[in-house]
């Protein structure tokens, strides 16, 4: 397949123009021709040196990221930019990247992935970014206890051993649940307004534990690398739809 009608199909199906405005990442084809084509494709959720070695030694031609290289655009080519960029052009290896976008496709995105490992119904759009949405809200099934939420993040989440981390400041038993990935507790303010017993997110900041305790807020803190493959899993899916080889390099950061 041709590496533009591929890159096409995603930015169709992300909306990636939408973002364009929003997103300090370049999101699209970062990296790579003008034309190629594509037999065998590559996901991660960090474009790094570790991943892009991976992706050339299993002989890919496109590796798909949710984290870029790009943010803002480069100054000079230089240092692990350059360490990062010389590879993907020496192995002819192009690069694809979407943040913003994965993060809040309702049916593709890392939020979405999330709700549905927890099962949750009734969803609607959360973590407003102007006209645009990077999480999801919805109820449980099932009301969970904040221990047994806790555990099945912990057992199901690629956290590379470090365990989930709890600030349970809300209610015992969780129905409403608000799912921000990676740097959700950005959105704990907006989850607190929306009445909801859990934010669950992938990382915290210092601030998180005073604003939650003040909110009557449980937040799961459950990894950002953990929380943010549900995304490239699901554009690998779509790829192998489409008849491409594919292959996901899995490099866990703990974090």
């Amino acid at each position: 397949m041709e590496l533009t009608d591929i890159c096409a199909r995603y930015d169709d199906r992300l909306r990636t123009e939408d973002y364009a405005d929003l997103d300090a990442s370049a999101n699209g084809l970062q990296i790579g021709p003008d034309r190629g084509e594509v037999d065998r494709v590559a996901f991660a959720v960090d474009a790094a040196v570790a991943t892009i070695e991976a992706a050339i030694e299993a002989d890919a031609d496109l590796l798909v990221a949710h984290h870029g290289l790009s943010w803002g655009g480069f100054e000079r080519v230089t240092g692990g930019t350059y360490r990062r960029i010389a590879p993907l052009i020496e192995g002819d290896l192009a690069l694809y990247v979407s943040h913003l976008p994965l993060d809040g496709h309702q049916e593709l995105g890392n939020a979405a992935g999330l709700a549905d490992l927890l099962e949750l119904t009734d969803r609607q759009p959360f973590g407003r970014l102007g006209p645009e949405h990077v999480g999801q809200r919805g109820r449980a099934g099932d009301s969970y206890s904040v221990p047994a939420l806790a555990t099945l993040l912990d057992r199901e989440l690629d956290h590379g051993a470090r365990g989930v981390q709890v600030l349970d400041f809300g209610p015992e038993e969780i129905e409403d649940v608000a799912v921000a990935t990676g740097s959700g507790v950005d959105w704990l303010d907006e989850a607190a307004a929306a009445g909801v017993d859990a934010l669950v997110t992938g990382e915290g900041k210092q601030q998180a534990y005073h604003e939650a305790r003040e909110a009557g807020l449980n937040v799961f803190l459950a990894g950002h690398y953990a929380t943010e493959t549900f995304g490239v899993r699901a554009l690998q899916a779509l790829a192998e739809e489409w008849g491409l080889e594919t292959t996901f390099v899995d490099h866990p950061t703990g974090l």
